[in-house]
C-alpha cells in the first residue's frame, strides 16, 4: 500500500492495530476483558522471571547482543497480557537515550527463587561506576532497588537515571496519571525541548512529573503503577529525538549517597482467570491440493484443549459446510505455550477455506493447484525495484524514491572501525588515498535491508539466487520498465524484457564496477556518520548527488562537485572470501545475460576468471569484520569453483571442487545447493561422495523437524530467522531434485507454511501484501509512516528469552522482526517457485 494516507485513516489503523494485539493475531472479533482488578501472587519461575496469569517482569533475561547496540531488549521488561510493553530499565546517562549511547555492561546476574530476588551486577567501567539492581516479588508487585556501594561519579551527576521504556504503540489512545493528575498520551511528539550547545542534541522536557505513574488506568489490560518510595519520576518522549524513541520514565540518581538510592514498585492489572486466546497457525496464502496440510495451534498452556477444530468450506453464496473435522492432536509444550496440530490434508478439493477452533476464525485462504503461481509477484515487482539503488523509482502517481547517491564514493579512512560493521584495515589496498573519490561505483546495486548502504554480500547473494531461479523456473514475468540510460525504473510498465533478467542486470552491474573501480571486491559503500546513517525518507536526499572536492567551501558548488563531505565511503580492504563470493555471482550471471546483454556477460565472466586465477596464485586475504567481508573462505571458494565450472566446463574448477570437498562434507547443510548443482559437471565418483553426504543430512534434517511444532529451524539469537528457514527449503528441493529417495521434498511446503503464517506468536504472513492476512507494520525506508512494502519479507519471530515469541505489527522498529531483508526477498522468489514447480510437477511432498 502507499504511504500517502489521510491522518484520520491513519489514526484510525493505528487504533485498531494498537486497541488489542492479541486479536488481531487471533482474528478473533472479540477478546474477553479480565476482571478490573489488580491483585494476584507473581511468582518467581523457574525460568528465572516474575510470571503471574497476564502480567509477567523480566528482569535482565535479555541483554544487548551487541549485533546493533541498543535493541530495545534488555533490563527489566514487562510482558502484559501477551503483549511486550516495557523495556530498557536500567540505569542510562540521558533521558531518551539514542540506539548507539552508552550502555552498562552486565557482570553477573544471579536468580535465589527461595527468596523471590534477581540480583545483578553491572558498570560503566570507562567512568569507574559499578551498580546493582536487585529485583524481588512483594504479593502482586516488584520491588526495584538501585543499590550503591560507592557515590555516584561525579562526572555522572546530573546524567546517570534509572529509566523503563515504554512502547508507544501500546499505549496510542490512553492516558496516563502522573500523582493525581491525567494526561493523554501523544499520538505524534510533540515535546517541549531544550536549547542545545554547538554541537550537542536537543533533548526533550519532562511530559510531566510525580512520585506515582498509572499508565492506562482506563485499560484492564494494559494499566500499569509505578511507584517511587524516594524520589520525583519524570516522563520524556523519546519520539521527538528519534522516530523509534519509546516514552521513558525517568528517575535521577542522587548524588553523594549509597546504598539504596532509587526503589520502584511495579504492578500490573492481571486477572488469575485470564486466558491467552488461542493462536491458529495456518497458511494465509493457502495449499496445493496434493500438499500436505497441518494448522498448529498455539493455546495457553493452562487451558485444555476442548472440542473439535473445523475445516468450512465457503461457497460463492456465502453458504458454509463443513468439509471436515477432529480433535486437534497434542504436540507438546513448546516455549511458553502449549501446542495441537490440526491435519486436514485429506481434503484436496480446490475452493476457500477456514478454520475455526476455540472461538477463534481464520481468514479464508485458498486449496488450489496455483497457490504458489503467483506468490512471488509483489516480491519482484514492487519490493526489488523499491531497492534498486541509482535508479530513480517511480510507481504510477508515486515517486519511491530519486536517483539517489551519484556521488559515490569516497574511499574510507584506514584502521577505521564503521558502527554498521564495516571496517578498514590499516592499508586503503587500492590506489586512493583515504578520503579521495573512486570514480565508477556509482552504478547498480540494491539498497541493504531497511537502511541505505550496498552490502557486497548482499548483491552477489541476490544475483546468484535470481540466476539460479532464471535458469530452474525461466519465470518470463515482465510488469517493469528499466531504461539504463536514463536511469529511470516504472513499475506496472512492461518493457518486453523480463524482470528478473534486469535485476541480475542491476546486481551485476555494481560487483563489476567494483573490480573496474579498484581491482577486487569491496566490503561495501556506506554512509560515513550516524546523522545520514539515521536517515528516513527519499534516498536521494541523504547526499547532495554532487562530488566532494576538498578545495571547495561547504555550501559551495561547481558544476558536478560540491564542498559538502556527505559522499558515502566505500571500505575496501582485500578480501579472498568476498573475492569468490562476487566471482561466483558474475560467473552465473554471465549465462543468464548472455542474450540480454551479451557484452555484460562477456565481460563477467572475464573477470571471474581473471580473479580466480589471482586468488588461486597467492596465498588467501583474510581480512575478516562484522558480516561484510564474505562467508568462510572455503564456502565461497567453492562457489566459485561451481559455478565457473558450470559456466566454462573446464575441469581445473572441478578439480578444485574435489580437494575441497572435505571441508564442504564436514558443512554441507551450508554448501549442500552448491554441491548439487556441481553434479552434472563432475566425474562419476562425485555422485556416491554427495549421496553420502545427503543421507548424513536427511538424518540432521529429521531432528530439526521433531524440534518444534513447526519442524522448521526457529533460530533464538538477536535476529529472527526467516532466513534460515527459507534457505533450508531451498536445501530440500535442491536435494529432493537429486536424490527424492533420500530427501521427500516436504520442506519446501513446510518452510513456505511458516512464512505464511504457521508460526508462533501470531498468523500473519511474513511477506508483506502476499496472504489474505500479511505484514503491514515493517522496517522498510517508509517504517516511519507505519507502511509497509509490497513483496518485503522480515526475519519474522524473535523469541525474547527465555521463552516469549515477539514479532510486533504496531511497532515497525525492531529491526530484528522487521527489518526487510533484501537477499530474503530473492530466496523468497527462488522457494515459492520450486514448490510451484514440484505442484506442476505432479510431485507432491506427502
Amino acid at each position: 500500500m502507499p504511504i500517502h494516507r489521510s491522518t484520520l485513516i491513519r489514526r484510525a489503523r493505528l487504533a485498531l492495530l494498537t486497541a488489542s494485539v492479541l486479536g488481531a493475531l487471533t482474528l478473533s472479533p472479540a477478546i474477553a476483558q479480565p476482571a478490573k482488578t489488580d491483585g494476584q501472587t507473581l511468582t518467581l519461575n523457574d525460568k528465572g522471571y516474575f510470571a503471574s496469569r497476564g502480567f509477567d517482569v523480566l528482569v535482565y533475561s535479555n541483554w544487548y547482543d551487541g549485533l546493533f547496540s541498543d535493541a530495545k531488549m534488555s533490563g527489566v521488561e514487562i510482558i502484559h497480557h501477551d503483549q511486550r510493553t516495557a523495556t530498557n530499565g536500567d540505569i542510562r546517562l540521558s533521558a531518551t537515550p539514542d540506539q548507539w549511547d552508552p550502555i552498562g555492561a552486565l557482570v553477573s546476574r544471579k536468580v535465589d527463587q527461595a527468596k523471590g530476588t534477581i540480583d545483578t551486577h553491572l558498570s560503566y567501567p570507562d567512568y569507574k561506576f559499578d551498580y546493582r539492581i536487585n529485583a524481588r516479588k512483594d504479593g502482586d508487585k516488584v520491588v526495584i532497588s538501585v543499590i550503591l556501594d560507592k557515590p555516584l561519579p561525579a562526572t555522572l551527576d546530573g546524567k546517570a537515571g534509572f529509566n523503563l521504556e515504554f512502547l508507544p504503540a501500546a499505549y496510542f489512545h490512553h492516558s496516563y496519571f502522573a500523582d493525581d493528575v491525567a494526561h493523554p498520551f501523544p499520538l505524534y511528539p510533540a515535546s517541549n525541548m531544550t536549547q542545545p550547545a554547538k554541537g550537542e542534541r536537543a533533548e526533550p522536557l519532562p511530559m510531566a512529573s510525580g512520585q506515582r505513574f498509572v499508565l492506562a488506568p482506563d485499560d484492564p489490560q494494559q494499566r500499569v503503577t509505578i511507584a517511587s518510595a524516594n524520589g520525583t519520576m519524570s516522563f520524556y518522549d523519546g519520539r521527538n529525538q528519534a522516530q523509534n524513541g519509546w516514552f521513558v520514565l525517568r528517575q535521577m540518581i542522587p548524588a553523594g549517597k549509597t546504598g539504596t538510592v532509587l526503589q520502584w514498585t511495579l504492578s500490573g492489572s492481571a486477572d488469575p482467570h485470564w486466558v491467552r486466546p488461542t493462536v491458529i497457525g495456518h497458511s494465509q496464502v493457502g495449499y496445493a491440493p496434493a500438499e500436505q496440510k497441518v494448522a498448529v495451534l498455539e493455546h495457553d498452556p493452562q487451558a485444555r484443549l476442548n472440542g473439535q477444530a473445523r475445516l468450512l468450506r465457503i461457497a460463492s453464496d456465502g453458504k458454509e459446510t463443513t468439509a471436515f473435522s477432529a480433535a486437534p492432536k497434542p504436540w507438546g509444550k513448546y516455549l511458553r505455550y502449549g501446542y495441537a496440530r490440526f491435519d486436514f490434508s485429506s481434503v484436496t478439493a480446490p475452493g476457500l477455506y477456514v478454520i475455526e477452533y476455540d472461538g477463534q476464525r481464520t481468514a479464508p485462504f485458498r486449496i488450489a493447484n496455483d497457490i504458489y503461481a503467483s506468490a512471488w509477484h509483489p516480491t519482484l515487482d514492487i519490493y526489488l525495484p523499491q531497492q534498486m539503488d541509482h535508479m530513480r523509482v517511480t510507481e504510477a502517481y508515486r515517486v519511491w524514491h530519486g536517483d539517489p547517491h551519484r556521488d559515490d564514493a569516497r574511499q574510507a579512512p584506514v584502521n577505521h572501525e564503521h558502527f554498521d560493521l564495516y571496517a578498514q584495515g590499516p592499508t586503503t589496498d587500492t590506489a586512493f588515498k583515504p578520503g579521495e573519490h573512486i570514480p565508477g561505483l556509482n552504478v547498480g546495486g540494491w539498497l541493504d535491508a531497511g537502511d541505505y548502504d550496498i552490502r557486497t554480500q548482499t548483491q552477489y547473494a541476490i544475483v546468484r539466487t535470481l540466476v539460479h531461479a532464471w535458469e530452474d523456473f525461466h519465470p518470463e514475468r515482465d510488469t517493469t520498465s528499466v531504461d539504463w540510460a536514463t536511469r529511470r525504473v516504472d513499475m506496472h510498465r512492461p518493457d518486453g524484457v523480463p524482470d528478473i533478467l534486469q535485476q541480475i542486470k542491476h546486481g551485476t552491474v555494481q560487483l563489476v564496477a567494483q573490480f573496474d573501480a579498484v581491482g577486487h571486491a569491496i566490503h561495501g559503500i556506506v554512509e560515513p556518520d550516524l546523522v545520514q546513517y539515521r536517515h528516513l525518507g527519499d534516498a536521494v536526499t541523504k547526499t547532495d548527488g554532487l562530488v566532494y572536492d576538498p578545495s571547495l567551501k561547504e555550501g559551495e558548488v561547481k558544476g558536478d562537485r560540491s564542498g559538502a563531505p556527505d559522499d558515502r565511503w566505500a571500505f575496501t580492504s582485500k578480501s579472498s572470501a568476498l573475492n569468490y563470493g562476487s566471482i561466483a555471482a558474475l560467473a552465473a550471471a554471465s549465462r543468464a545475460l548472455h542474450e540480454m546483454d551479451p557484452a555484460l556477460a562477456k565481460k563477467s565472466l572475464a573477470i571471474a576468471q581473471k580473479v580466480w586465477a589471482q586468488e588461486q596464485s597467492h596465498a588467501p586475504d583474510l581480512y575478516r569484520h562484522g558480516n561484510t567481508t564474505g562467508g568462510p573462505l572455503q564456502a565461497e571458494e567453492f562457489s566459485a569453483a561451481v559455478e565457473l565450472l558450470i559456466s566454462t566446463g573446464d575441469q581445473k574448477y572441478a578439480a578444485r571442487i574435489t580437494a575441497l570437498w572435505p571441508w564442504i562434507a564436514e558443512h554441507f547443510v551450508f554448501t549442500a545447493t552448491e554441491a548439487v548443482r556441481a553434479l552434472p559437471h563432475m566425474p562419476a565418483a562425485y555422485r556416491s561422495q554427495l549421496e553420502t553426504a545427503v543421507r548424513a543430512y536427511a538424518k540432521q534434517r529429521a531432528s530439526i523437524s521433531q524440534a518444534n511444532p513447526y519442524g522448521v529451524p526457529i533460530t533464538e539469537g538477536g535476529w529472527a530467522g526467516n532466513g534460515a528457514i527459507v534457505r533450508l527449503g531451498i536445501t530440500d528441493y535442491a536435494l529432493h531434485k537429486a536424490f527424492p529417495d533420500i530427501i521427500d521434498g516436504k520442506g519446501v511446503f513446510r518452510g513456505l507454511d511458516y512464512l505464511y503464517g504457521t508460526h508462533p506468536g501470531s498468523n500473519l504472513s511474513f511477506v508483506s501484501a502476499v496472504g489474505a492476512r500479511s505484514k503491514e507494520v515493517a522496517y522498510g525506508h517508509n517504517r516511519a509512516d507505519f507502511s509497509f512494502i509490497a513483496g518485503g519479507v522480515v526475519p519474522g519471530v524473535l523469541i525474547v528469552k527465555p521463552d516469549f515469541p515477539e514479532n510486533k505489527e504496531n511497532w515497525p522498529f525492531f529491526w530484528g522482526e522487521n527489518e526487510y531483508v533484501t537477499d530474503l526477498g530473492a530466496y523468497y522468489i527462488y522457494l515459492a517457485n520450486a514448490a510451484n514447480a514440484l505442484v506442476e510437477g505432479n510431485q507432491p511432498a506427502r
